[in-house]
């Protein structure tokens, strides 16, 4: 199912061998063990991955992606409103369950995602534009963990963020928004830099993310009209590295 939403990326040519100008080494596209993307001239150069790369140096895993264009340049228009309020992202699926940092009973797959949506702002915690005010930079590039589902009634073969039933609760991580939904604020600062997204993770204990596999995805959310479940849906897949949503990467250690 997961690869339906996948049957319309186009993509064409060959990842570039290197970027110009400046030192990129520690790029995604330079990396041992990379997912190499081709180029798409039809997505959004913001959007279209050259690379995505997980490592792990002690307890600190990074994660990053190469794009074609300036990572993070694209953001999405403001709807002026929640209902219908679009978001943008950067998104690493991995193989690790949802408990591992501090979900109970999530179902789907377990996503890295750097967002921006200026209509709202769900890092309660976290003053990222720096002005005082916590509750207005939903607009600024930001950290979450999310559980992603297949769920048609965000349309055949799509996925959504998984909802929080009426009535239930369940474990949720410490950083958690308040949101029916499972998602986490950790505050994780993505870093953009020039064709490079990073953002670096720190987990208590390390052999958590032994055996995790990755892969590598651009693409655009959608708030529900009715802000009700589903609440939060994928509604367009801009690019996926392995192009089949499949998690070929494995971890490196540095």
């Amino acid at each position: 199912m997961l690869k339906q939403i996948l049957g319309s990326l186009l993509v064409a040519g060959m990842p570039a061998a290197s970027l110009a100008g400046g030192d990129h080494g520690h790029h995604a596209l330079n990396q041992d063990g990379a997912i190499l993307s081709p180029e798409n001239g039809e997505t959004d150069q913001n959007y279209d991955i050259l690379a995505a790369h997980v490592h792990r140096k002690g307890r600190v895993v990074t994660f990053h992606m190469t794009l074609t264009g300036s990572a993070g340049a694209t953001v999405p228009e403001k709807n002026g409103d929640l209902a219908g309020a679009p978001v943008h992202s950067y998104v690493w699926p991995t193989s690790l369950e949802p408990a591992s940092v501090g979900f109970e009973g999530g179902k789907g797959i377990l996503a890295l995602a750097a967002t921006s949506h200026p209509d709202f702002d769900d890092t309660p915690l976290f003053d990222e534009d720096g002005d005082g005010d916590v509750g207005n930079d939903g607009a600024k590039w930001h950290s979450h963990w999310v559980v992603l589902t297949p769920n048609d009634a965000c349309g055949p073969g799509a996925l959504s963020v998984q909802d929080i039933p009426d009535g239930a609760n369940p474990k949720m991580p410490a950083t958690w928004p308040g949101l029916p939904l499972y998602i986490d604020s950790p505050g994780f600062s993505p870093v953009l830099d020039e064709q490079e997204i990073t953002i670096n993770v720190s987990f208590s204990d390390a052999s958590v993310v032994d055996g995790l596999k990755y892969d590598g995805v651009t693409s655009a959310l959608r708030v529900n009209q009715s802000i009700h479940a589903p609440l939060l849906c994928v509604v367009d897949v801009f690019d996926v590295a392995s192009g089949d949503l499949s998690l070929p990467g494995e971890l490196a250690d540095h």
